[in-house]
């Protein structure tokens, strides 16, 4: 997800997929699969089912455990996120394997038990988003600056929104003081929302 296709060029070259690579522009992706950070996953089958509706893809809630002084996350907090990034990845091969015969694919009723309800706020600030990287590429930015504190407002849960209204104002700090601010900010709830997953730490 990131509105100017140039900054997200390098890393898809860089990777060389050999898939159909998507760049969210107006996070019309995340609207619709309410993703609200990243990185995270939906499952989909052959047959256009969800079989995992939108959830963390492998990453777990270590950010608080950053330790500032040595700039790095600390030994045992990059341990379980590496457990994490393996144990997702593991099933989601054995999912490509086994399809609906593996453990980790949701039967249809645990499949829609695991998607939570979208406020009314959070789908007015889905739409906010759009509109105000309308008005933004129209040059009309006071404007689309007044939009996007409100979308911030209205779906505080969205780490995306949060990301590309914070950049877009504040020249690209997604990851400077008011990003940490708002993390440390957190209290009991989670930054990455835990996956309900066998071996998931």
């Amino acid at each position: 997800m990131d509105a100017n296709i140039e900054a997200a060029r390098p890393w898809v070259e860089e990777a060389s997929p050999t898939f159909v690579t998507l760049i969210d522009q107006n996070h019309l992706l995340s609207s619709l699969y309410n993703m609200v950070n990243v990185p995270q996953a939906v499952w989909i089958d052959e047959q256009g089912r969800i079989v995992r509706p939108t959830e963390s893809g492998g990453s777990i809630d270590i950010l608080r455990e950053f330790d500032f002084e040595a700039g790095a996350f600390k030994p045992e907090a990059t341990e379980r996120a590496a457990t994490a990034k393996t144990t997702y990845l593991d099933a989601v091969k054995d999912w490509a394997v086994n399809g609906a015969a593996s453990q980790y694919a949701f039967e249809p009723d645990a499949a829609r038990s695991h998607v939570p309800v979208v406020s009314d706020a959070a789908m007015a600030a889905h739409a906010g988003f759009q509109l105000g990287q309308y008005l933004a590429s129209q040059g009309r930015n006071e404007e689309a600056e007044t939009i996007f504190a409100r979308c911030r407002e209205q779906h505080p849960d969205s780490w995306n929104i949060f990301r590309e209204t914070t950049e877009r104002m504040e020249g690209g700090i997604a990851a400077g003081e008011e990003f940490w601010n708002k993390v440390m900010s957190l209290g009991e709830k989670q930054y990455y929302a835990s996956v309900d997953m066998d071996g998931m730490p």
